[in-house]
C-alpha cells in the first residue's frame, strides 16, 4: 500500500469570491490573481452579475480548463456589489472567505499570508494592507497604512477603534462560519458602500482580528475609464446621500451591539475622511449641487453630539462647524483649504474682543481656540506659492502668513521646498531659501473683521528661489515645503496656487538641454500648487494630446 501523504497544512482552505459585471477586459486578470495564490485556494467563485459583454462566457471557457473554477450568473443585475458577494458567502465550502472585484488583483502569496496570520492567531478575521495603484502610471499609495504597521492580534475591537478607518471587505480574510454565525451580510440591491455596513457587521460581532504588514490588496484606479467606480464616481450629489446612509447605518449597528467607543469613531472618520473629501471638490460643483450637498451634510451633522466632534481631527471638525453655522454655502475657497491634506487655513483672521480666534467676523460661533495650543508641527499654516517660468531658470515665492502670532513665536527661518513626482513619489528637485518678514501690519488692532494679527508685527513671510525646471524632466510634480523655524521646530504642508496675471498658465520657454519647455503650473483639487513639465516637440505633444483626451472625455 502507498503511505498517505500528510495534507499541507493550509492545503484547500479559502474561497476566493470574485464579483463582476460588464468587465470582460479585466476579470480573467482577476480570476487568474485568484487561482495563482496555490494550493491554499479551494475554489475560486466567481459570480457574474448577469453582464451583456459576454463576461460570463470568458468565465465559462476558463472553467473549462480549471476545476477550482465555479461561475455563478445571476439572471438579473443586482444594481450593486453586495447581492453577488452574498451569493459568494453561501455557496462557500471552504473554511475561509474572501473578496476580490473584477478590475483589482491580489498579488502573489497574499492569501498565505491572511491564512498563516489567521490560522496561527486564532482570528476569525486576518486583514493586511492594501495599495491603490494608480492606472496607467502605476503609482501606488497604501490604503490606512498606519494600521499595518506591524504585525499584531487585536482580541477585542472595541480596544483598537482606528478598524473602523479600514471600510474595504476585499483586503481581509473572514472565517466563513463566523459570518454564517453571527448573520454577517451585506446589503442587498443598490446599495453604494456596502463596505461600510458589512465592516460594522464584522466588527460589531467581536471577533480576534489578526494584522499583518504583507501588501495582500491591489486596487486598481481608473480615474479615465468610460464607467467610474463608485468611489471615484462623485459628481452627483445622489453618491453623497448614498454615502451619508452608509456611514449613519453603520454607525447604528454598532451602537446596537454596544460598541459605543466604535460608533463613535465611525462619526470621526466621516468627519476626517469623507467630509474633508467631499469638501475639496465643492467649489468644482454646480450650486445646485452645493446647495442640496450643504442640506443634507446639515441634517446628518445634526445628529452628531460634541463628543462625536470632539472625536474627530481638527479639520474635519472645523469644516462640520462652518456647515452647521450656516444655511447657506459659503466660503468654499477657504472650506477647501482647511479640508486638505495638510490643512491650511488662510486669511483672514479674526478674533473676538477677548482675543478669541473665530472663522470670521460672520460666523463667530465658530471658534478657533485650538490653534492657540497645538504644537507649530500640526498647525494648518497658510502659504501661498507663484511660480512663474523663465528662459533660464523659474522664479518660486512663498509667502507664509502670520496664524494668530504662532508663526512669529516660532520664528520663521526657512523652507526646503521638493518637487515630487506624482507617479513615483520620487523628490526631483529641493531648493531651500530663507524666510524674511514682509511690512509691519500697520493696523493690528485683533477686532473682528480686520484680518489682522493683533500684535502690530507683521502679517506674513516671504521666501524667494530659483527653480531649474530642466532638471525635473517631464511629467507633473507637486510641491511639498518643510517650514524650519527658529525655535527649533518645523512643519510640513503645502502651498496655495496663487492665480493672477501671468500665473497658472501654460507657458513654453527656451531651454538649453531640450530646446523648449512646455511648463504648466496649475492648482490641484485642494488649491495646492502643481507643474506639469513636457520638455521638446515630442513632449509638447504628448501633452497636447492628453489635453484633447480629457476635454473629449
Amino acid at each position: 500500500m502507498r503511505p498517505i501523504q500528510a495534507i499541507p497544512p493550509h492545503h484547500s482552505q479559502v474561497c476566493v469570491v470574485v464579483i463582476g459585471y460588464d468587465d470582460a477586459a479585466h476579470v480573467t486578470d482577476a480570476v487568474r490573481s485568484a487561482l495563482a495564490q496555490g494550493p491554499a485556494v479551494r475554489e475560486v467563485i466567481a459570480v457574474d452579475d448577469c453582464s451583456t459583454d459576454g463576461s460570463a462566457d470568458l468565465l465559462d471557457r476558463l472553467a473549462l480548463d480549471e476545476p477550482r473554477l465555479k461561475v455563478l450568473r445571476r439572471k438579473v443585475n443586482s444594481g450593486g456589489c453586495g447581492s453577488p458577494r452574498n451569493d459568494g458567502i453561501d455557496a462557500a465550502t471552504a473554511p475561509y472567505v474572501m473578496f476580490l472585484d473584477s478590475d483589482d488583483v491580489l498579488p502573489p502569496g497574499a492569501v498565505d499570508a491572511l491564512l498563516d496570520a489567521a490560522a496561527g492567531r486564532g482570528a476569525e478575521v486576518a486583514a493586511g494592507l492594501c495599495v491603490r495603484r494608480e492606472l496607467p502610471s502605476g503609482r501606488e499609495v497604501p490604503w490606512q497604512p498606519e494600521l499595518y504597521a506591524r504585525a499584531a492580534l487585536v482580541k477585542h475591537p472595541s480596544r483598537r477603534t482606528h478598524l473602523v478607518h479600514d471600510t474595504l471587505c476585499v483586503n481581509k480574510l473572514y472565517r466563513t462560519d463566523f459570518l454564517r454565525e453571527h448573520a454577517i451580510r451585506f446589503p442587498e440591491g443598490r446599495f453604494p458602500y456596502e463596505d461600510f455596513v458589512f465592516t460594522a457587521r464584522v466588527l460589531a460581532a467581536g471577533p480576534r482580528i489578526a494584522l499583518i504588514p504583507d501588501t495582500v490588496y491591489v486596487w486598481h484606479v481608473r480615474r479615465s475609464a468610460e464607467r467610474l467606480s463608485i468611489s471615484l464616481d462623485r459628481a452627483g450629489v445622489g453618491n453623497w446621500r448614498s454615502r451619508i446612509a452608509a456611514h449613519a447605518l453603520s454607525y447604528d449597528i454598532l451602537l446596537a451591539a454596544g460598541e459605543k467607543r466604535l460608533a463613535r469613531a465611525t462619526r470621526a472618520r466621516f468627519l476626517d475622511h469623507s467630509l474633508r473629501m467631499y469638501a475639496r471638490e465643492l467649489d468644482q460643483r454646480g450650486p445646485v449641487y452645493r446647495r442640496e450637498w450643504w442640506a443634507l451634510t446639515r441634517a446628518y451633522l445634526a445628529t452628531f453630539d460634541a463628543a462625536d466632534l470632539a472625536l474627530a481631527p481638527a479639520p474635519g471638525r472645523v469644516v462640520a462647524q462652518v456647515v452647521t453655522a450656516s444655511e447657506e454655502p459659503r466660503d468654499l475657497t477657504r472650506v477647501k483649504e482647511v479640508a486638505a491634506r495638510p490643512a491650511r487655513l488662510r486669511p483672514p483672521y479674526a478674533r473676538l474682543a477677548d482675543g478669541t480666534p473665530v472663522w470670521s467676523a460672520d460666523l463667530t460661533q465658530v471658534t478657533l481656540e485650538h490653534l492657540l495650543f497645538r504644537p507649530v508641527r500640526l498647525l494648518p499654516v497658510a502659504v501661498d506659492a507663484e511660480l512663474r517660468p523663465r528662459a533660464r531658470a523659474a522664479r518660486l515665492r512663498l509667502r507664509l502668513h502670520e496664524l494668530y502670532g504662532r508663526m512669529a513665536d516660532a520664528a520663521p527661518a526657512s523652507v526646503d521646498a521638493e518637487f515630487v513626482n506624482r507617479h513615483d513619489g520620487s523628490v526631483g528637485l529641493t531648493v531651500t531659501a530663507r524666510f524674511l518678514p514682509d511690512d509691519p501690519d500697520p493696523v493690528g488692532d485683533g477686532s473682528v473683521g480686520d484680518g489682522s494679527v493683533g500684535d502690530g508685527g507683521t502679517d506674513s513671510w516671504t521666501a524667494e528661489a530659483a527653480v531649474d525646471l530642466a532638471a525635473l524632466g517631464s511629467g507633473t510634480w507637486d510641491l511639498r515645503l518643510l517650514l524650519r523655524f527658529h525655535d527649533g521646530t518645523s512643519r510640513e504642508t503645502t502651498a496655495h496656487a496663487v492665480a493672477g496675471p501671468g500665473l497658472l498658465r501654460r507657458s513654453v520657454v527656451p531651454n538649453g538641454r531640450h530646446g523648449l519647455l512646455l511648463v504648466q503650473p496649475y492648482a490641484t483639487h485642494a488649491g495646492s500648487l502643481a507643474l506639469r513639465l513636457a520638455p521638446g516637440w515630442r513632449g509638447m505633444t504628448t501633452v497636447v494630446r492628453r489635453r484633447m483626451r480629457r476635454l473629449l472625455h
